[in-house]
């Protein structure tokens, strides 16, 4: 909405408004924008989800430890998806079509999530959806935007088709997977959507390593936009790319205010409303860019999470035994003793070395 008020409109006028023609500037001021929506709206949305008796409904099997924190106000990533699309409505520009893919992706795994949420709280219980229910409403979701890249999505420079897989590490090695880019990046969307869903257990935990995340993929989308950088990293060039630095700003900007009253003792939790929608964003963002395999390594933490309940499952299927003292892994460290903000802690470390070492991999192609 800006960029056409005030460099479209307004910039004959007072010529300063070019500066809004800029993704790095309409990006920094996305952050700053959803930053204060969720500082200004998260202490009356905080009083209103404790008046409706929205609270966090906790694992009877889970640490002991957490029982303290029952019926904090949940659903809090209504904030946090609000923040995303003020912000992202004003300050990118509302002709991309990129834009509107992210935004359906929020839109819809939060819908999603909220459904879930609103199902814990009214059954007082700490299951919403059944698995299959949830994974099928994913499905859905997941194909619609994978389809339509599959469809209409553009060709990125460089690439043979849009349906072509770009592999870190290796320069010529781009195999197109043509209709069977649909299921993949079905997998990428679901997949990265249910391991945030899985990391949010811990006060900051999941928010934080989503920081890191979408602050990586606001680098990444930018360059990929720049036909100079690209090629001189030997990426491929999507001129559309650039306007989704400017969502993931406004990721950014949320998250930031949402941890202000997310850390510990948090006073407000996101809930599947925000786990799963914001997962599912950014899976979609990986899809749009080309960068879907960078995500493992971006994504560390949340691969992390996700391998440790497969692998408890498998294991106490096919053994009878578990690998993990509990699952997911963030649970295993609090069993063992370590107190919630040291593994909290600990792990957006390691969410912030997976970052640099994901940006260091665009010199090592």
């Amino acid at each position: 909405m800006f960029y056409y008020l005030f460099y479209e409109k307004l910039i004959r006028f007072f010529s300063p408004f070019n500066v809004f023609q800029y993704i790095t500037f309409r990006a920094i001021y996305a952050t700053i924008t959803a930053l204060l929506i969720c500082l200004i709206f998260g202490p009356p949305l905080i009083r209103k989800l404790k008046e409706l008796g929205v609270g966090q409904q906790i694992r009877e099997d889970g640490p002991k430890a957490h029982l303290a924190t029952a019926w904090t106000p949940t659903m809090g990533g209504l904030l946090i998806l609000g923040a995303i699309l003020v912000s992202t409505l004003l300050w990118a520009k509302l002709t991309n079509s990129f834009i509107y893919v992210v935004l359906f992706s929020l839109i819809w795994f939060g819908g999603l999530g909220f459904w879930d949420d609103y199902l814990k709280v009214k059954r007082g219980r700490s299951l919403g959806l059944r698995g299959w229910h949830k994974i099928a409403f994913q499905a859905v979701g997941a194909f619609i935007i994978a389809y339509w890249i599959y469809r209409w999505g553009p060709t990125p420079g460089g690439m043979s088709s849009n349906t072509s897989l770009l592999f870190p590490f290796f320069k010529n090695f781009r195999p197109d997977l043509g209709l069977f880019y649909i299921p993949f990046a079905m997998l990428v969307i679901i997949g990265t959507s249910n391991a945030v869903n899985l990391t949010d257990g811990l006060d900051g935990l999941a928010i934080t390593c989503t920081l890191f995340v979408a602050g990586t993929y606001a680098v990444l989308s930018h360059i990929t936009s720049n036909y100079r950088i690209a090629d001189y990293l030997d990426l491929v060039h999507i001129p559309m790319a650039g306007e989704l630095a400017v969502f993931c700003a406004s990721m950014v900007g949320a998250g930031l205010g949402f941890l202000w009253y997310n850390c510990h003792p948090a006073e407000i939790f996101m809930g599947d409303v925000g786990s799963l929608a914001l997962g599912a964003a950014i899976g979609t963002v990986a899809v749009l860019i080309k960068e879907e395999l960078l995500l493992a390594i971006v994504g560390g933490v949340f691969v992390m999470e996700a391998l440790s309940v497969i692998i408890q499952v498998w294991s106490y299927k096919l053994r009878g035994k578990r690998v993990f003292r509990m699952a997911p892994l963030h649970h295993h460290f609090e069993q063992k003793g370590w107190p919630e903000t040291k593994v909290m802690i600990r792990f957006c470390i390691i969410a912030a070395i997976f970052a640099l070492i994901t940006l260091s991999t665009l010199k090592l192609r």
